[in-house]
């Protein structure tokens, strides 16, 4: 198995796998809009004897004048679950990141699968949209840097990311 930088050309794959390992929420538009757009994204696929059976995107986004990367979404071939792959792209992103000087990733995601990598919840960087009451252990972040590295206020998001509806 390979793990890539995903391209145009492994669009079509991805149009097959979100829907079936996300069958009630329609994840295409930011899929595709990530994978072709323009937005500063570090786009990762896994692929195995030439099929791509996974992906995750880090898109960068900011708070103040401080980079950061938004973890969203990420995706495992439904018939490829409990193999681990999903934890691979994870931490293939975080590698990359840290080359390119990302201290901080945000996720908006089950603290019980994204607490192994160590994420926890996080309350001063605020997402860009108020999030359903409940939802606050959901908001979580990991830094690479130290403790003068944190960062503070509201998650500035590209246009893909900028529709209420994706944060609850």
């Amino acid at each position: 198995m390979i793990f890539r930088v995903s391209t145009k050309g492994d669009l079509q794959s991805l149009e097959r796998i979100y829907p079936a390992a996300f069958p009630k929420e329609n994840l295409l538009p930011v899929v595709r809009s990530l994978v072709t757009g323009s937005v500063d994204v570090l786009s990762l696929v896994a692929e195995d004897d030439g099929k791509v059976v996974g992906h995750v995107a880090f898109t960068i986004c900011s708070v103040g004048d401080v980079s950061a990367a938004l973890l969203a979404p990420l995706c495992v071939d439904p018939e490829r679950h409990k193999q681990g792959i999903g934890t691979v792209l994870v931490r293939e992103g975080f590698k990359r990141l840290q080359k390119r000087a990302i201290n901080q990733v945000l996720v908006l995601g089950d603290p019980r699968y994204y607490g192994r990598f160590g994420f926890v919840a996080e309350r001063a960087v605020r997402p860009p949209y108020p999030m359903p009451e409940g939802w606050a252990d959901a908001w979580q972040s990991l830094s690479f840097g130290t403790t003068e590295d944190q960062i503070e206020g509201t998650l500035v998001v590209p246009g893909v990311w900028q529709n209420p509806v994706l944060w609850g």
